[in-house]
């Protein structure tokens, strides 16, 4: 399952799920860049932790539901790798709150980076996947997506969007030896799911068969799978990373 030599992109690879996704394919020998809109202690800390395992590391600031800014960002990419091989799409945001309080600007703003900053960093890389006759896109929904979730209208809108958009492409690239495919987390362990109250977490718990959370770790392991030639025949797929939930 080797990834020496090729070259992965992850947005929102600065803390939790895209940190784990993107230090894991360092530890595998990929080249790794990692995009962040805010975070840049932490991008330059996991960058650090990426050159340290003797591959290339990069950190590119940007807000990818900017088409400009992600136009940037994949020229600086050009400058310094030959190809992106794999693109994680990672990045998204939660602006939760009851629909009929639900403004619209937060409705907006979700859409925006969960939905459209897959829709743009996809575009960017695709064209050349394509001329190379070979790449992989995994992109990160989320349970929701499948179950909803009160107070979640708009994450749970736009990561069912992510799924819709998964399987169309992969139907329109998999002649061109691209595989498409997403990750839909359950509740995972990361800086969000550590604020909420302990009686939150208890209930969140009691909905999960195996009655623990998921680690980042646990994405990870799965991206970096789909992501290696023993995934080559997997395309158009949504894997759910649960402990049962939505069995």
């Amino acid at each position: 399952m080797s990834l020496i030599e090729k070259t992965v992109l992850v947005t929102g690879g600065s803390r939790g799920i895209g940190r784990s996704i993107a230090l894991l394919f360092a530890k595998e020998g990929a080249n790794v860049i990692i995009n962040y809109t805010k975070d840049e202690e932490g991008a330059t800390d996991v960058i650090k932790e990426i050159e340290s395992l003797g591959v290339k590391g990069l950190a590119i600031k940007a807000n990818i539901s900017k088409a400009e800014e992600v136009d940037k960002m994949i020229d600086e990419i050009k400058e310094n790798f030959d190809r992106v091989d794999i693109l994680i799409n990672n990045a998204g945001i939660t602006k939760d709150g009851l629909f009929i309080g639900m403004k619209e600007r937060d409705w907006d703003k979700v859409m925006e980076v969960n939905l459209k900053g897959v829709f743009l960093c996809t575009k960017a890389v695709i064209r050349k996947m394509i001329k190379q006759k070979h790449g992989k896109i995994i992109n990160i929904s989320s349970i929701v997506g499948i179950i909803g979730n009160p107070g979640q209208v708009n994450y749970s809108a736009s990561k069912a969007g992510v799924i819709g958009f998964t399987k169309s492409l992969a139907r329109e690239v998999a002649s061109r030896n691209i595989t498409v495919n997403a990750i839909a987390p359950g509740f995972i362990e990361t800086d969000m799911t550590k604020i909420l109250p302990e009686d939150v977490k208890r209930n969140m718990v009691e909905t999960i068969p195996m009655k623990k959370y998921g680690k980042p770790e646990d994405v990870a392991n799965l991206a970096v799978f789909l992501s290696s030639d023993k995934a080559d025949y997997i395309t158009g797929q949504v894997i759910h990373v649960d402990g049962g939930m939505a069995m």
